[in-house]
């Protein structure tokens, strides 16, 4: 009860909560967390600009990682890979945003953000996963030092789109690129 009244009380006098800092590298667990609010080297954007971009024809790129059937399933249990819901046009490049990628998530980032922008480093494009969630902040920072110049990262992604903006989701496809 303390702790709340405390809470309320600070929200009362104007105190704003703590800034998460930019760490030096990616981010690891856990990825479900407050995430900065600013990517050196890349543009912020709310959902009111994230959607201009969109109507734009910026490219976007979902990085939300994909759940691929447990290890430990028994081998006759049927399994139904989860249906993943995206941006309308996005490309879902999935387990990209991870703290650490193994070659295999390396190159479809890489991949997919060269068939995103047509091999054009100066092409818009906006990265993004889910509110507050590290992912889409590494695969941008990645975008970023990869040479990409007009990296916009959207990190309210998918939660915002449907919930700020009232738009409608659609099912992703997992496609390599």
């Amino acid at each position: 009860m303390i702790r709340f009244a405390a809470a309320i009380w600070l929200a009362c006098a104007g105190v704003v909560a703590a800034q998460v800092a930019e760490p030096e590298g990616f981010r690891g667990e856990p990825y479900r967390a407050p995430v900065p609010d600013t990517l050196a080297g890349a543009r912020v954007v709310s959902p009111e600009q994230a959607l201009a971009l969109h109507d734009q024809g910026a490219a976007f790129l979902d990085v939300l990682p994909r759940k691929r059937r447990p290890d430990d399933l028994p081998k006759d249990t049927v399994w139904r890979e989860p249906q993943h819901m995206t941006i309308p046009g996005a490309l879902w490049l999935w387990d990209t945003g991870y703290q650490d990628l193994a070659p295999a998530e390396q190159s479809r980032l890489e991949n997919g953000l060269s068939k995103a922008t047509g091999n054009d480093k100066s092409a818009p494009l906006v990265i993004f996963c889910r509110a507050d969630c590290w992912m889409s902040w590494n695969a941008a920072k990645r975008a970023v030092g990869l040479g990409y110049q007009a990296v916009h990262w959207y990190p309210q992604g998918t939660d915002g789109w449907e919930t700020v903006l009232g738009r409608d989701l659609v099912t992703a496809q997992p496609v390599d690129p």
